[in-house]
């Protein structure tokens, strides 16, 4: 029996319907491309590939990294899809601290995506950006799908900005809203303070309040806004619980690193599956965003020398000075995703550490359904 048969709580965003409600999270630089977003939505839960440095197996990715990475949104997508299949879901992450942000987003669009999820930032130009390049591309006659918009927060005051901002200035509401805890892995929404002791936070609280300030705007637009959860979500029961506080379906990505279907080295899988609670620890990142990553000879470095030389900027972070950042981060995060685990960056979720064995994507959605 296929894992699609076995629940019957369908994640709906709009008219896009995934059977299981399970969105596989995005992951950068290169740990979630085409080979696994594809196969999560072959399954029938939506698969998403992360926009941050898309290209950098590109021949020309160090001449001209953005026309690298524009060119391998459409190859990325078109892959996915060939894997999934007609019926399935595909959409992108972009981070909205990522430098020419508005051309990525554009670039997206063209590519005919299902739905673009945006955190790492406050997405506020996003409707804007999106309904430009949809009519501008209608108007040339061109068949084009408008994307689901789905921003990520990690706050209630978060929210209430951006459904405050997208309701004011473009009189549209999120088609869902993903709330991600602070048990994620990569850059998280939260002061490194509060991530020192994830128990004490009480972080139901804040989605349960989250969840409320969706529904101000459900109302008065007479449309639901799933809303999604993130972090730490390992099992079918803490699925549940999330059900019954409101949600309408989970976001996924560190159980998704150590399936075959995963894009990254077998040597940056191995990381996680051989890695301990211990090693699992808060770092800096040049982003301006506390981050959760492997303690390795790397992190050893940029804790002892404090800046760690850039050799050449990829112009991956809007606001980035390579003067003055401790290390550049895409350089990092290339050189974990192509193997070399203990001279890169390792990004995970606070649960890396329970990962024993290489699995499939149909594996680690039998666990929720």
């Amino acid at each position: 029996m296929e894992i699609r048969q076995k629940q019957n709580k369908w994640l709906q965003i709009g008219d896009l319907v995934a059977k299981i409600p399970i969105i596989q999270g995005g992951m950068g630089v290169g740990v979630s491309l085409s080979s696994l977003a594809g196969a999560v939505a072959k399954e029938g839960a939506i698969g998403i590939i992360s926009t941050a440095q898309i290209g950098y197996r590109e021949p020309d990715f160090d001449q001209a990294p953005l026309k690298a990475n524009l060119r391998s949104i459409h190859k990325e997508v078109k892959k996915a899809r060939e894997i999934a299949g007609n019926a399935g879901i595909i959409g992108v992450n972009i981070m909205v601290a990522t430098k020419k942000y508005s051309e990525y987003v554009k670039e997206a669009v063209r590519a005919k995506v299902d739905l673009i999820i945006s955190g790492a930032g406050l997405p506020m130009e996003l409707p804007k950006i999106v309904k430009e390049e949809w009519e501008k591309r209608k108007e040339s006659g061109e068949k084009i799908r408008l994307p689901k918009l789905v921003p990520i927060v990690s706050s209630k005051k978060a929210a209430n900005l951006i459904l405050k901002m997208w309701d004011r200035k473009e009189q549209v509401i999120p088609d869902a809203i993903i709330i991600e805890g602070p048990k994620a892995g990569g850059h998280l929404g939260f002061k490194k303070e509060e991530l020192m002791d994830i128990e004490g936070l009480e972080y139901d609280n804040e989605m349960k309040s989250i969840i409320e300030a969706v529904k101000v705007y459900e109302e008065k637009y007479q449309k639901k806004i799933p809303v999604i959860v993130a972090g730490g979500i390992t099992n079918k029961s803490q699925m549940e619980h999330y059900f019954q506080m409101g949600a309408s379906g989970i976001q996924v990505a560190t159980p998704f690193v150590t399936t075959k279907e995963c894009d990254a080295d077998e040597k940056f899988k191995q990381a996680y599956i051989s890695c301990t609670k211990e090693d699992i620890i808060l770092t800096k990142s040049p982003v301006g965003m506390p981050g959760r990553a492997l303690k390795n000879r790397f992190q050893n470095r940029v804790e002892e020398e404090g800046k760690i030389q850039v050799e050449h900027c990829h112009s991956c972070i809007s606001k980035c000075n390579p003067e003055e950042i401790p290390y550049c981060i895409t350089e990092a995060l290339i050189r974990a995703v192509k193997g070399d685990v203990e001279n890169g960056l390792v990004f995970c979720g606070a649960d890396a550490y329970l990962a024993d064995k290489i699995t499939t994507v149909k594996e680690v959605l039998s666990r929720y359904c």
